[in-house]
């Protein structure tokens, strides 16, 4: 690596300040056991703030991990601007194509930021995606104005949560024991471009042995691009009670429903043309999505307790629209021979999924050490059932599900189920040495079966399959605290990505699985040093190296007697290495300590190289099946370099932020194809670059009020290519838009 002496030297560099400084030690007994929903960091002006050791009944020392606190982030969280709230965190490559902020895409170290697949999603502790075994696509997140702080857990994090290579992200909603009333109401207005209106309404308070807290959200605009309108609500209501200080019992429930437009891809050119073009009128997503949870939690003694949740999900995802194998080349327009548009493509997902997580930590001794074991059982099963009829929907423009004679062409079942035990521990060798290491034992399976397709009325079934494996993840840490606010970190972690369901449900005939089909898997490994070198300047700065194995992919073969057929089996694999480096400083302007004036300025920034070690591909050339290897191709969909960078100028409580964003070019796909195609799902991503600017100020004790521009040079660019929904082609960015939010409490 290019940047590795200049890194030691840093790291050098580090330890020299550290080492100097010498300050006395927090005696190790003495740990704190922070509740999972509470305040973090009350007196910390900054958004980004570092996990302490142990939360709830989680280890995160030695880990790589990051904690976003909501009300300290100054941007626009209305429309869930990813670039802003999640600006500080390096690394983190955001898809940009869905300025509702409806489609959250969001991944890291060179993965695919689809609907943030490669993380594990999850909401107070549990799963809100799709299925995190076999469709682990996150169509709903929860609304931003009502989350307390966002945890994100790379790379160690995989033996305490299971998949995905990525890690982990967990929305943490506010449950009303922040409130010191019995009631307490609370209001957020925003209005914007493109018809932007956001209605936020909250209450809460906490009486006695109990504490609750339920919002309603309300979001619609038309949407920068034409064509791409879109209404959203939610609810949530979450109940506490507290009958000792020792237990607490939490019922909680969210409902959301979603509808929206899609504009579909566009053409380089055509983006630069006119950015809110768009080609298609008749394409629509609908989204109800459910969610219903218990936790407990038994505190045994000062340094016991337990945690048992229990969670379901309910959901549907719907589209149609009109998807040809052309793509943007095939127009949609009335057909001479009906004088009507094309039938459409319908497609409904109907989720259903139910778990349970028990998790124990304690401490014991070990001589005169003290140890701090983690451990916990979880159980999951999920059920989708995928219903499709590709040009078989209506001919009008409107949302609708209305398939031709009620048939559809596809209906598959899928399932999915999953054990999975877990222990990590602190093993704490005098006052500064920590060593975490852990496993993870996974169950898992996956079954696939019903009606692939529909022939002449004949219904052509999947050959059923299933998956049953069980393996077992290791991994180590060790944390090293140079003094009191300076540490040292590093672990490696295995971790997996099991068989997803698309992997299961190849057609029959001319298409096959290969039996012996492996989940993906890898590890990840982090080395690096955190801590504040001043009482105002903070800094996080590590290398890392993510190993992903046993990629599935699809091969084209031929037997000896000249039959074809298509294997979807494992193909390869890809290596990412690279530097992650934030940094932030806060200060006053002048010299006296009562100044109104305070500043913050703060780089955050990575660097990824991210290639293929192997990956087979397979072509045909002169009616010959030919085989090729994109070893040392780099990754798709993994930018080189990103690059956040912004300032806060504050006078008491007025305050104005700036933030830069950079991203370098990307390939769209393994091939490394840099012309673009002429449908646009494949080609060269360009870099691109953005200013936001923010301002909020009070207007008295209770009311506030914010306002911003994203994009502020307007500057036209694309961060993705699709080759289905919300495609295909590429997808353009929003340009320059404005906002204002009126925030109040009663």
């Amino acid at each position: 690596m290019k940047n590795r002496p200049f890194l030691i030297s840093l790291l050098c560099l580090m330890a020299d300040i550290a080492f100097a400084q010498e300050p006395p030690l927090v005696d190790s007994t003495h740990i704190k056991y922070l509740a999972e929903i509470t305040l973090v960091g009350r007196a910390n002006r900054s958004d980004l703030q570092q996990i302490p050791e142990i939360v709830g009944t989680a280890i995160y020392a030695g880990k790589k991990s990051s904690l976003l606190v909501m009300k300290n982030v100054e941007g626009n969280i209305t429309t869930n601007v990813m670039r802003q709230v999640m600006a500080k965190i390096p690394g983190i490559h955001i898809w940009e194509n869905d300025g509702s902020g409806i489609q959250i895409g969001i991944a890291t170290r060179g993965l695919s930021p689809n609907r943030s697949w490669e993380f594990n999603v999850r909401q107070n502790g549990y799963d809100i995606s799709a299925d995190p075994y076999g469709y682990p696509e996150a169509y709903y997140n929860p609304q931003l104005q009502a989350v307390q702080r966002i945890e994100i857990i790379r790379g160690h994090g995989a033996l305490q949560y299971g998949p995905q290579f990525g890690g982990m992200v967990n929305y943490i909603l506010r449950d009303g024991s922040e409130f010191k009333k019995s009631l307490q109401l609370e209001t957020q207005q925003t209005v914007g471009s493109s018809g932007l209106s956001n209605l936020y309404a909250g209450a809460g308070g906490k009486t006695g042995k109990w504490n609750y807290f339920a919002f309603f959200d309300r979001r619609q605009a038309d949407g920068y691009r034409v064509n791409s309108q879109y209404y959203t609500n939610a609810g949530f209501i979450t109940v506490t009670y507290r009958p000792t200080k020792k237990i607490s019992t939490t019922l909680e429930y969210m409902r959301s429903h979603i509808r929206s437009q899609q504009p579909g891809g566009l053409s380089d050119l055509q983006i630069q043309q006119d950015n809110r073009q768009s080609l298609r009128h008749r394409n629509w997503m609908d989204i109800e999505w459910s969610t219903l949870a218990w936790r407990s939690r038994l505190e045994l003694s000062a340094s016991s307790r337990m945690e048992l949740k229990l969670f379901g999900l309910l959901g549907d995802r719907n589209s149609v629209g009109f998807l040809p194998a052309a793509g943007i080349i095939q127009p949609d327009s009335i057909l001479r021979a009906t004088g009507n548009f094309a039938p459409r493509n319908v497609n409904i997902d109907h989720y259903s999924n139910w778990g349970g997580e028990w998790r124990w930590i304690f401490d014991y001794k070990i001589n005169k050490s003290t140890v701090t074991l983690s451990t916990g059982l979880r159980r999951f099963v999920g059920r989708t059932n995928r219903l499709a009829a590709d040009g078989k929907g209506d001919v009008g423009s409107a949302y609708t599900l209305q398939v031709q004679n009620d048939t559809w062409i596809r209906d598959i079942d899928f399932s999915s189920a999953n054990y999975a035990w877990f222990a990590e521990q602190i093993v704490r060798l005098g006052d500064r040495l920590l060593i975490i290491p852990g496993f993870r034992y996974e169950w898992v399976s996956g079954a696939a079966s019903g009606q692939h397709n529909l022939q002449n009325g004949v219904p052509v079934n999947l050959i059923r399959q299933e998956k049953t494996r069980g393996f077992f993840l290791g991994g180590v840490g060790i944390e090293y605290h140079l003094n009191k606010a300076v540490e040292f970190y590093t672990n490696i972690t295995e971790a997996y990505r099991p068989v997803l369901f698309s992997d299961l449900s190849t057609p029959p005939g001319n298409d096959r699985i290969d039996p012996a089909l492996k989940d993906a898997r890898g590890y990840n490994a982090d080395l690096g040093i955190r801590g504040k070198l001043t009482k105002r300047l903070y800094v996080d700065v590590s290398v890392y190296l993510l190993h992903y194995g046993n990629r599935i992919g699809t091969l084209l073969q031929e037997e000896a007697s000249g039959t074809r057929y298509n294997l979807r089996t494992n193909i390869g694999s890809s290596n990412a290495k690279g530097l992650e480096l934030f940094g932030e400083y806060q200060g006053r302007l002048g010299k006296s300590v009562n100044t109104p004036w305070r500043w913050s300025q703060y780089l955050s920034y990575s660097y990824t190289d991210a290639r293929y070690a192997q990956f087979q591909l397979t072509r045909v050339v002169n009616n010959q099946v030919v085989k090729t290897d994109l070893k040392n191709n780099q990754v798709e969909n993994a930018p080189r370099h990103t690059l956040r960078t912004g300032a806060t100028l504050q006078h008491k409580s007025i305050k104005l932020t700036g933030q830069f964003s950079y991203t370098s070019g990307t390939y769209s796909d393994a091939n490394n194809t840099k012309q673009a195609t002429l449908n646009a799902q494949n080609g060269w991503i360009p870099a691109y670059s953005v200013i936001d600017l923010t301002l909020s100020f009070p207007i008295d004790k209770n009311w506030s009020l914010s306002m911003g521009v994203n994009n502020l040079t307007d500057a036209v660019y694309f961060t993705r290519r699709a080759g289905g929904y919300p495609g295909p082609g590429a997808m353009p960015a929003d340009g320059r838009t404005i906002f204002a939010t009126l925030r109040g409490q009663l």
